[in-house]
């Protein structure tokens, strides 16, 4: 904190501000909305750019209020395409269409194509800048190529064959070249093999071949297997944390939200919030509900409503513990739609181990507790305690199988599976719970307590 104070009173030094850290700036211009339209006025270009894309999206559209024309023009030439487009997508058609017009001509081409992939695709990620060079030629000419474009290039690591159509054949890592004859042909070093994404692939199916693959870039081909453009490492990890967050907070139960929660205004976080929570106050109420249905038994056996805590939510947390590994893993890819049925044979059988562990602790604690003269429990204190250990069975078995089917029944309805919340497969499971309860309780204690 010290630091960023340091810098934030110095800002207005233009020489100091050019020479410090990227990161310093952008803590800057984060913690500091104040003072960041002033930052930023006074900053280069270069560094201009290298912060503008950090930053969300609100901030960015109060920086380009602030520019001047030329300034405006500027930065947007200079933002790499996928930073751009990224930026242009969240604008209104109107504000998108004035953007546009400060672009060159070759700048508005490559954006308008990448525009005009479907959002969420590799497409609107991919940036045009890469080095790719020609199966005919030998290696001093790739050299030669690569000193004379490599400055504009996002990524040297590895060089991209193609050939007389365009088509992408192989790609080889910079160090190859530098290692044998200048005169050596291309095609001698080729051996065919290399990893690739179509332009039309998600953004779930990018990440999944990074991370299968272990590449810092891809290059990207259409269905003709023409080489388009690259994606890096840097813009899939920004994928990747933006998802992460948004199924985060899915996942508690609320709207995402499109902002910093600091910069979230007050009465927008309370309408995120409030829509999830009435939805839910409204299932629990078919709690109560099930609650009065049963309250002649409760009367009869008010023992019975001291396990109702223990039992009900113990469903409540096995089921919301399979909706996050199925959640988690159908993100990842290890769970797919077609593996249903294996996904509900496994939780058949976590859901009965899980439920007789618990049940059992449930026995020997009722137990524990008459025979120790901790608490009485009455003369038919060992039908309450198998009550309480075949619920929790029952209980912890539905909350099992709820929570790991619910994520894949929304998505075969083409919903999103982090939508089926730990809080919404909680009210769920609290609803049923009380039902398999005392209807279990209700079948054993008939003729005794009942």
């Amino acid at each position: 904190m010290n630091k960023i104070k340091l810098l934030s009173n110095k800002y207005l030094n233009k020489d100091y501000i050019n020479n410090q850290n990227i990161s310093d700036l952008l803590k800057i211009v984060q913690k500091n909305p104040n003072l960041s339209i002033n930052i930023i006025k006074i900053l280069n270009i270069n560094i201009l750019v290298n912060i503008f894309k950090l930053l969300d999206f609100n901030l960015q559209k109060e920086i380009i209020s602030s520019l001047s024309t030329f300034k405006v023009a500027e930065l947007i030439n200079q933002l790499p395409v996928d930073d751009r487009v990224s930026f242009l997508e969240k604008l209104d058609k109107s504000s998108m269409k004035d953007m546009v017009k400060y672009l060159n001509t070759e700048e508005k081409k490559y954006t308008l194509i990448s525009l005009g992939y479907p959002v969420y695709s590799v497409g609107r990620l991919m940036t045009y800048n890469y080095i790719s060079v020609y199966d005919t030629w030998n290696v001093n000419q790739v050299l030669d190529y690569i000193r004379s474009e490599g400055k504009s290039s996002d990524s040297i690591e590895v060089v991209y064959i193609i050939n007389e159509k365009g088509q992408l054949v192989d790609d080889i890592k910079i160090g190859e070249f530098l290692l044998v004859d200048p005169l050596t042909k291309v095609s001698d070093l080729m051996d065919g093999l290399y990893i690739s994404l179509n332009v039309i692939n998600t953004e779930e199916e990018a990440i999944k071949i990074f991370n299968l693959n272990n590449r810092i870039v891809l290059p990207v081909i259409d269905d003709f297997n023409i080489l388009l453009g690259i994606v890096t490492i840097d813009d899939i990890l920004w994928v990747v944390n933006e998802n992460y967050t948004e199924d985060i907070q899915k996942m508690g139960g609320m709207e995402v939200l499109d902002q910093p929660y600091l910069d979230v205004p007050l009465l927008s976080l309370i309408k995120k919030r409030a829509g999830w929570l009435i939805l839910l106050f409204l299932g629990e109420m078919f709690t109560s509900t099930a609650m009065q249905y049963f309250s002649s038994t409760i009367e009869k056996a008010v023992v019975l409503s001291l396990f109702i805590p223990l039992v009900v939510s113990s469903g409540g947390n096995s089921g919301s513990q399979a909706a996050s590994l199925i959640i988690q893993a159908m993100a990842l890819g290890d769970v797919k739609l077609k593996n249903w049925c294996d996904v509900l044979f496994r939780e058949i059988i976590c859901g009965c181990c899980l439920g007789f562990i618990l049940g059992f602790f449930g026995f020997i604690r009722i137990f524990i507790w008459q025979n120790f003269n901790f608490y009485n429990y009455g003369e038919y204190w060992f039908y309450v305690a198998l009550s309480v250990f075949l619920s929790l069975i029952g209980i912890v078995f539905w909350g099992t199988l709820s929570g790991s089917m619910l994520p894949i029944i929304i998505k075969k309805l083409g919903g999103d599976p982090a939508t089926s919340s730990a809080p919404f497969v909680a009210t769920l499971v609290d609803v049923t719970g009380i039902v398999i309860y005392f209807f279990i309780s209700y079948l054993i204690l008939k003729g005794n307590l009942l």
